[in-house]
């Protein structure tokens, strides 16, 4: 007795030429809802993107986390504090506002980030913590709502830091961001094929403006940062 067939049926095409060409405008307008996300962030990030050279002084810089690997920072974020550590080596800022995940007990990405600053010229008390930036909307509006911050310098990778700058703007933190050099590998090409699906969470975020998933009580860690500086 052999196994049964399997019927597959092929989607029919309309007959008509008015359902042919409603076919055609529903494709068209799927692929313009899956690409204006990408496009939002395009448009508002557009002239906000500048070097370590020539981005404007700005008393705060926000350094996104990502990854450690045996407790220090992963080359890609090594790369993002080098540059924040090359800010206020130059003077171009005051204070670094480190942001990443401490969820667990054996996974700290601020303290790990705080203690590559230290080692790189940053002064302890000019780096600043939130352990709880769990990802991109969360360390914005933290910046904003936790630690006061209406102005930063963002500093993330390329593939990353349109959406970067695109969600502080809407989290009202004033921004311009710094894309660091990355090598094209496949943790590169993963954060790039990443950001094409993460564009459309965050055109929802900047629309809806959720809350954190932790919010808690104001902090005066970058306030008494600044004044203890000045």
């Amino acid at each position: 007795m052999g196994l049964p067939r399997l019927s597959i049926r092929r989607p029919r095409l309309p007959r008509t030429r008015a359902g042919r060409r409603r076919a055609v405008q529903a494709v068209m307008l799927g692929c313009v809802l899956a690409l204006s996300p990408a496009t939002w962030m395009f448009a508002v990030a557009g002239d906000r993107l500048r070097t370590t050279e020539d981005v404007p002084r700005t008393d705060v810089a926000v350094v996104f986390g990502a990854g450690l690997w045996a407790g220090e920072p992963s080359p890609y974020l090594a790369h993002r504090l080098d540059a924040a550590a090359k800010l206020y080596r130059a003077g171009r800022i005051e204070v670094v506002l480190v942001t990443g995940d401490n969820s667990r007990t054996d996974y700290d990405e601020p303290d790990a980030m705080r203690t590559y600053l230290t080692r790189h010229g940053v002064p302890d008390g000019r780096v600043v913590s939130d352990y709880a930036g769990f990802d991109t909307w969360d360390s914005c509006v933290r910046a904003k709502k936790i630690f006061g911050v209406d102005h930063a310098i963002l500093i993330s990778q390329g593939f990353h830091i349109r959406r970067a700058v695109a969600l502080c703007q809407a989290a009202g933190v004033d921004s311009y961001g710094i894309g660091v050099d990355a090598k094209h590998d496949a943790t590169w090409y993963y954060g790039g094929t990443r950001e094409i699906f993460a564009a459309g969470k965050a055109a929802l975020d900047a629309v809806f403006e959720p809350d954190p998933r932790f919010l808690g009580p104001k902090e005066p860690g970058v306030g008494e940062a600044l004044a203890a500086g000045r």
